[in-house]
């Protein structure tokens, strides 16, 4: 299965679930990003694994260790201003990417509590970014 087509399950389920998602996802919470092309300004979702940080919402530029970043962090990178849905809420925000010293926390705390982000580190020899969505206003 592609990747959109993948993508597209996971949106389909989220919205008929009230935000939950099973199979690989299961027990996870899931965040569904909406972003805007950097070149192309079309409009596009991208389900995510987060991890709560106070208000914020973190994300984890993974992209399953692949050697590149994914195009939403490309995209939040050009289009900052954006929203999320978690669970049955829609949350504008704002995405910057995390500091150094933050970085290191926050990924050390999504280790702990899904193993695999630390698989993906491992497999690359980028630094995965970690994206902080900051509700706006």
């Amino acid at each position: 299965m592609s990747t959109p087509d993948f993508n597209q399950q996971v949106i389909t389920e989220f919205h008929e679930n009230a935000g939950v998602v099973g199979g690989m996802f299961d027990g996870m919470p899931i965040l569904l990003l909406h972003h805007v092309g950097a070149k192309s300004g079309a409009a596009r979702i991208a389900p995510l694994v987060y991890l709560p940080d106070g208000d914020r919402y973190v994300v984890f530029a993974s992209k399953g260790g692949a050697p590149e970043h994914p195009s939403w962090f490309h995209n939040l990178n050009a289009h900052p201003q954006t929203k999320v849905e978690v669970g049955t809420e829609v949350v504008e925000v704002v995405a910057s990417e995390a500091t150094e010293d933050e970085r290191a926390r926050l990924y050390t705390a999504q280790v702990e509590v899904s193993p695999q982000f630390g698989e993906y580190q491992s497999k690359t020899t980028r630094q995965i970014p970690v994206v902080v969505l900051t509700p706006a206003g």
